[in-house]
């Protein structure tokens, strides 16, 4: 059985869950969120606890379980709180900046990087060299923050580049020249 999957969800004051015709909604101060169940899987609202049960005893319906109880409760912190990440540009002449829905980076490229903005999340930049990514899906926040950083990586040597705030970046030694010679 699904370790995850037995434990029951409570519902945050403020949110309203439904379940429906094999689909649950949550509503909260945030917004709105839907999940469409698998057949393997039966979700039960009792009160204002959430529980997921598996409809027979297979390995795929268990695993099934233990992702639907996942989801509903990162949806349940979704409505309720909101997600959100991080990052950072650094490098000389690096810089972020947000013209309507297009995120425009200048990280080292011949021309600014244009970034179109989901309409999913939100997209901030309180300074020129901060990104602040917000929403209500988990997986849609870390989505687009993985795309935007993945537009320049930070390099190893000088740390220039896109990281998430509390990401470390290894540092390498640059080369090494011998002193004395031919």
């Amino acid at each position: 059985m699904s370790r995850i999957g037995k434990q029951p969800i409570q519902v945050p004051n403020g949110v309203t869950v439904t379940v429906a015709d094999g689909t649950v909604t949550v509503k909260g101060k945030k917004g709105e969120s839907k999940l469409k169940v698998r057949p393997e899987v039966e979700v039960t609202l009792d009160g204002d606890t959430l529980g997921v049960k598996t409809t027979d005893e297979e390995r795929w319906s268990r695993a099934m379980q233990g992702t639907t109880r996942a989801l509903l409760a990162n949806m349940m912190i979704g409505v309720a709180e909101g997600y959100e990440k991080k990052l950072e540009v650094n490098g000389v002449g690096f810089e972020a900046e947000l013209q309507g829905k297009t995120l425009v980076l200048k990280v080292g490229f011949n021309k600014p990087v244009k970034f179109q903005v989901p309409d999913t999340v939100t997209v901030e930049c309180p300074t020129l060299t901060s990104i602040t990514i917000t929403g209500i899906d988990k997986q849609q926040v870390g989505a687009v923050a993985a795309q935007i950083r993945k537009i320049r990586k930070p390099e190893p040597y000088k740390g220039k580049g896109i990281k998430y705030a509390e990401e470390v970046i290894k540092r390498k030694a640059g080369k090494a020249f011998a002193s004395g010679g031919a």
